[in-house]
């Protein structure tokens, strides 16, 4: 089993950051891709960015040059295991409510969700 706990969600202006942070417990030494989906208000649940174990990162084409997806390295011992999401020139089109994502083994976690709300 594997916890993900995501923050740092809010209200910005259109052109400000923020910065999404996820911590994950439970196994998580063992995950293989982490990263971010968004659904808005009568949307789908889409992918935002994701980032492999090896450090291959994927971003939806509309984020691409805004948004910066890292993690922890969580090889050593104890270390702990993140994602985050710098979220730069912020448009009213990114609100949403963020999800945090990993799969291990094939199956698929995810947080409870954050929401990011850009005001025009």
């Amino acid at each position: 089993q594997v916890q993900l706990v995501e923050s740092g969600g809010g209200l910005v202006q259109t052109g400000g950051s923020l910065r999404l942070s996820c911590a994950a417990s439970g196994a998580s030494r063992s995950i293989n891709v982490m990263g971010w989906y968004r659904q808005a208000p009568g949307n789908q649940r889409g992918l935002v960015a994701t980032i492999a174990s090896g450090g291959r990162t994927n971003y939806l084409q509309s984020v691409k040059g805004r948004f910066t997806i890292s993690r922890d390295n969580a090889s050593r011992d104890n270390a702990k295991n993140g994602v985050y999401l710098q979220m730069d020139s912020l448009k009213p089109e990114d609100t949403a409510v963020y999800y945090c994502y990993a799969t291990v083994s094939g199956r698929d976690y995810w947080g409870q969700g954050t929401q990011v709300t850009v005001s025009s």
